[in-house]
């Protein structure tokens, strides 16, 4: 999950290579399409990422009713036009508007959320923010600056799943109902919830399944700081790509992340890249494949990005990205945690895509 915003930006222009009428207006690495002298270089815009649902006032001011994705066609998504792909729609600022601002509620822009199927729902409570993660991964292209040159970094593939929190909290901070299992989706432990565990309705809960095969409550029912394991389960009837797997219901799970508390981390922190591989081969967890190690390099990035998923052994379909983050863990003062997400093409242009959190 990124930070979902409408931002005001300036614009870089340049001409489209394949389009006399167009023009490509640059946000970050985003690239979105433009009609020929519609704006300048340095012109300010507001621009409205993927997945934005775009009301009517606004669609009718840009000239795009009826233009977009989705049953109200109202929905942005990315597109190519002539050979380039477009990522996002530029409205032209407003004289009170300033660079940076995010106008998001003034224009009435909203989030798309599909709807989440039964098996990903259940019985929630609230276990506190205190035992959830809030978790973000912005894009590269929105913050193309960030990683510097040479810094050491681990490139691994983004799988096409649903975020998972298997966390483990110590006997004194269990709930008095809940216990010690805290099991979260990424939108769930935004908000401090969780699903009730042994709740009946939660028997055919996808994340609780996760937890139960792994036996996480038995295998860290003695930790003495809590303890959060991240992943992605994945596989057949999970999303649309399903790495090889043809039964409805073959679930896989593989740690992106562990973020942990201890006597010298109160506040908790994630562990680095080699403290990662050392948690996972000591208790048994497989990691999300890891494709590079080195200095960073955005031509080696945005090599890895695109090609075909490496989970399978087959090659079984696309890839859906990478996520590059430094080996050791390093915060920047506009994003934080310094991690971010790059995307293929391939993956953003596929019909039928599902995008369940």
């Amino acid at each position: 999950m990124s930070t979902f915003k409408v931002t005001v930006e300036e614009l870089k222009i340049s001409p489209h290579p394949n389009a006399d009428r167009l023009e490509l207006a640059q946000v970050g690495d985003y690239l979105s399409i433009v009609p020929k002298g519609q704006f300048c270089t340095g012109d300010l815009a507001a621009y409205i990422p993927e997945a934005s649902i775009v009301p009517e006032n606004v669609l009718e001011e840009l000239g795009l009713v009826g233009k977009l994705a989705g049953s109200a066609k109202n929905r942005v998504r990315a597109m190519r036009l002539r050979g380039v792909l477009s990522q996002g729609i530029c409205y032209a600022a407003r004289p009170e508007w300033h660079k940076g601002q995010d106008v998001t509620d003034i224009l009435g822009i909203t989030k798309y959320e599909p709807i989440v199927p039964s098996y990903m729902n259940g019985e929630l409570y609230g276990a506190g923010l205190d035992r959830c993660i809030r978790y973000d991964i912005e894009a590269f292209k929105r913050y193309p600056e960030v990683l510097e040159p040479g810094e050491p970094v681990v490139i691994t593939e983004k799988l096409h799943g649903t975020w998972c929190q298997l966390g483990m909290v110590t006997k004194d901070m269990a709930h008095p109902d809940y216990g010690q299992l805290v099991v979260a989706s990424k939108g769930l432990g935004h908000k401090g919830l969780a699903f009730k565990p042994d709740a009946e309705a939660n028997s055919h809960n996808l994340y609780l399944q996760v937890a139960r095969a792994l036996h996480i409550e038995e295998r860290f029912a003695d930790t003495e700081h809590p303890l959060f394991i991240l992943g992605e389960v994945f596989g057949a009837g999970v999303q649309d790509l399903s790495y090889g797997q043809k039964t409805r219901g073959t679930h896989m799970f593989r740690v992106f992340d562990v973020f942990i508390h201890g006597p010298t981390d109160p506040e908790g922190r994630y562990l680095n890249d080699d403290e990662l591989d050392a948690f996972c081969t000591t208790h048994g967890f497989e990691r999300v494949p890891v494709l590079w190690r080195g200095p960073f390099d955005k031509a080696k990035m945005l090599e890895l990005t695109s090609g075909k998923e490496s989970v399978s052994g087959t090659e079984a379909h696309i890839r859906e990205g990478v996520v590059v983050r430094t080996q050791q863990e390093r915060r920047d003062p506009e994003i934080g945690r310094v991690q971010l997400k790059s995307v293929s093409d391939d993956y953003l242009l596929r019909k039928g895509g599902t995008e369940y959190n």
